[in-house]
């Protein structure tokens, strides 16, 4: 049984691709209520929380944006860069002080070509975590604007 949900890297890539993947990675901070990415923005880099929240929101004309999921430690954040044209589909602030592994994605990309098996797992992880958000921005807008016991969330 996964005790581990697969947003996060621990759960989602074998030990040997991990431990590939963060020897790329560089260690980024950010001060709380920094814009990590605005949508539509150029994706050319991802993060992995070490400690610290971030949240997800989507632009909403005329409001606040909409908070669509917060991300902790362990969990990707941007999956934009690995799907063309790169560019953000979402929003990223950080709530609180946040520590990060930062990764550029065209070096990722260039790993993930090189080596079949390791863009496999990335691949998997990135579907996951796609299939995951995907979940939780439809369960988050059907909260924020459907009226009051109009569906299942399910």
């Amino acid at each position: 049984m996964r005790t581990t949900p697969p947003t996060k890297i621990a759960g989602a890539l074998p030990a040997e691709h991990r431990t590939r993947l963060m020897g790329v990675a560089k260690e980024v901070n950010f001060p709380e209520s920094a814009r990590l990415f605005n949508e539509g923005g150029r994706a050319d880099r991802f993060w992995i929380v070490r400690t610290g929240i971030v949240a997800l929101d989507v632009h909403v004309p005329g409001r606040q944006p909409a908070v669509i999921e917060s991300l902790g430690p362990g969990e990707l954040v941007g999956c934009s860069w690995m799907l063309q044209p790169s560019s953000w589909r979402l929003g990223a602030v950080a709530t609180t002080p946040l520590r990060t592994y930062e990764f550029d994605a065209a070096t990722v990309r260039a790993m993930m070509e090189a080596d079949p098996a390791f863009g496999s797992a990335m691949g998997h992880w990135v579907a996951q975590v796609l299939a995951h958000r995907l979940h939780a921005a439809r369960v988050r807008l059907l909260d924020l604007y459907a009226p009051h016991g109009s569906g299942s969330y399910l």
